[in-house]
């Protein structure tokens, strides 16, 4: 046997080299980063020629995975749970196209929000868009999945969604690997991919009518599973949950284990009939709860997140479930245990509590110290950020941001609140994350001749995910002034304390300047500035 110990993300990656991938397309972001980075350090992939390089963002990455499936080559798609609502137009069309060569989007989930701004559940858009859900449970069915994920889309004629959660992208097991398969040879697609009104109706017919396959598929999909016992209470275990369930359960427990969706109807309907009350175990929001409920009526009791068994918000862990279970025999009388939300989040007092912090020497923190000095003459002002490492700014000690809410809405929030009348209104923004999806801000903001001031807060790469090449390094002045900024005022200064009196002398400068303006200070990340010094030592 040839295993192997990998992360949950690294089975995903090995997974789809060894089906034929011909292409992976992605934006950092945690916890869906290590798929990328395995793939792009693979000796096999390079062999292969696997295109690995990083995408502008997740929009970017799932339309040029779409045209290498057009091709009929397999392709992967990698982003983290937020990267949906990114890609969601190319995404939901993808599935009325169709496919050609095999098409997987990998969406790491991350519930209790440990690097997210929330944990929405990536199983609604499978679900919206009409199309297979896979949720593997451990590190070998993150490997496994993958391989019958890139055959199922290819049957299918459609993409394939795969979803894993933070504890399962980020933990190791050993894991068995099976045979290599060739590549796709090139074969273009002679279908019409062109979605006019008058096509797109007939392909969004087909898509409903491949629905039957679907539900088909699910119901006889090996990674769906039950034992029926008619214990009084049924177990419902839908991906990772599946584990923790395992952990607590007695011999008698009846569990039905679903990891393939659409919901096998039939599959859960015959297990409610076995039973008298079923516990849906699933770690994000409340997906197959809601459909079970739907499925097996009202009068029938059916708890979960939505009752106030589990926990409405946060991981699901094995402490959560335990109330159902008594000295290693399923406790019948705790069907009405209510969770306690709070404790999930509980620290224990002899923890002392350490918020995160830039790093020391960081540009971030002197772009901070600049801005906290200059604005201070203006009590009115607002600062709006931005996603990325630099969001550290809105803790102690700068306390400098007012809000960030996703990728580019620095610029665009400042140009709204500039349009009622606030002044100054000022954005940080990072560099990959401009390219990512502020540059069309900036383009209105100029077209309006807004009153901002925004600050591309530079540190040459993609710093909160790890140091990952950033998409428009040495390009962003051309990039300002190509969307109309004026020349004079796009400024680039060089973050060191030593240069204070001359960043500070700009801020103000451009802060009173009537229009947009654009800031740049440049340094590098000084994580990646350490790591490539090792790199010339070698």
């Amino acid at each position: 046997m040839n295993r192997r110990l990998l992360l949950g993300d690294e089975a995903v990656a090995l997974g789809a080299i060894h089906a034929g991938l011909s292409g992976v397309y992605a934006y950092p972001g945690t916890p869906s980063t290590e798929i990328t980075e395995y793939i792009q350090g693979n000796k096999l992939a390079r062999e292969r020629g696997i295109h690995s390089r990083w995408c502008t963002n997740e929009k970017t990455a799932m339309e040029a995975a779409l045209g290498m499936s057009y091709a009929g080559r397999r392709a992967l798609v990698c982003m983290k749970h937020v990267g949906m609502n990114v890609c969601a137009d190319a995404f939901v069309n993808s599935a009325i196209t169709g496919v050609g060569g095999g098409l997987v989007v990998l969406a790491a989930d991350d519930p209790s929000m440990h690097s997210s701004q929330n944990e929405q559940d990536s199983r609604f858009y499978g679900k919206f868009a009409m199309i297979p859900i896979l949720e593997p449970s451990n590190q070998q069915e993150a490997y496994d999945m993958t391989r019958y994920a890139f055959d199922l889309s290819e049957q299918l004629r459609v993409p394939v969604l795969l979803r894993i959660v933070t504890r399962l992208a980020h933990s190791r097991a050993a894991v068995e690997v099976g045979d290599v398969r060739e590549v796709n040879a090139l074969n273009p697609s002679t279908d019409q991919w062109v979605l006019l009104p008058g096509i797109a109706r007939r392909k969004y017919i087909s898509l409903i009518n491949k629905q039957v396959d679907m539900n088909h598929a699910a119901e006889q999909s090996a990674f769906n599973r039950c034992g029926q016992k008619k214990s009084r209470l049924g177990i419902i275990a839908c991906g990772i949950a599946y584990n923790y369930v395992m952990e607590n359960k007695a011999d008698e427990t009846d569990v039905l284990k679903l990891s393939q969706y659409p919901l096998p109807e039939d599959m859960v309907f015959d297990f409610a009939l076995a039973h008298d009350c079923l516990l849906v175990a699933e770690d994000g929001q409340p997906f197959v709860e809601e459909l079970v409920k739907r499925l097996v009526g009202a009068t029938y009791p059916v708890l979960g997140r939505l009752t106030g068994q589990l926990p409405r918000t946060g991981e699901l862990t094995p402490d959560c479930l335990r109330p159902f279970f008594t000295d290693g025999q399923i406790d019948t009388s705790n069907t009405d245990v209510k969770a306690n939300e709070a404790s999930q989040f509980a620290v224990p007092d002899i923890v002392a509590p350490r918020p995160p912090q830039l790093c020391k020497g960081c540009g971030h923190r002197d772009v901070y110290a600049a801005l906290n000095q200059v604005l201070a003459d203006y009590p009115d002002h607002r600062v709006f950020g931005d996603i990325g490492c630099y969001t550290l700014g809105a803790l102690p000690p700068f306390k400098a941001l007012s809000s960030c809410v996703d990728m580019g809405a620095s610029i665009t929030m400042a140009k709204g609140a500039a349009d009622a009348g606030l002044y100054p209104a000022v954005a940080i923004i990072g560099d990959s994350t401009f390219t990512h999806s502020g540059m069309t801000g900036l383009l209105d903001a100029v077209n309006d001749k807004s009153n901002i001031t925004v600050v591309i807060s530079d540190n040459l790469t993609t710093g909160m995910t790890g140091g990952q090449d950033s998409a428009g390094t040495s390009k962003y002045e051309a990039i300002c002034t190509a969307l109309g900024v004026e020349p004079e005022h796009v400024r680039v200064v060089v973050p060191l304390p030593k240069n204070m009196p001359e960043i500070t002398r700009i801020l103000r400068e451009e802060i009173e300047y009537i229009g947009v303006s654009v800031i740049i200070p440049r340094r590098e990340c000084i994580q990646t500035a350490a790591r490539h010094a090792r790199e010339k030592k070698k």
